[in-house]
């Protein structure tokens, strides 16, 4: 789960950075810029991005433990 939560997270704060970067970095302190993109980064995790994933890679994540029938024992 950690690596699907990464492969979310990363486009989405680049992309926030880059679209809102220049416009809060210029102009707010930096807790304020922190808190904004962690605001606007945990609601698209939980609510679109996230649900959007784990359904993708379901069959992924609720594998199993190999068993010895999977490898061939």
């Amino acid at each position: 789960m950690a690596i699907v939560t990464w492969i979310a997270i990363y486009p989405i704060i680049t992309v926030l950075l880059l679209m809102l970067g220049p416009i809060l970095l210029g102009s707010l302190p930096i807790p304020v810029v922190t808190l904004v993109l962690s605001v606007t980064l945990v609601v698209l995790m939980t609510f679109i991005v996230m649900p959007l994933l784990t359904r993708a890679f379901r069959p992924w994540l609720q594998r199993g433990p190999a068993s010895d029938e999977d490898a061939g024992g």
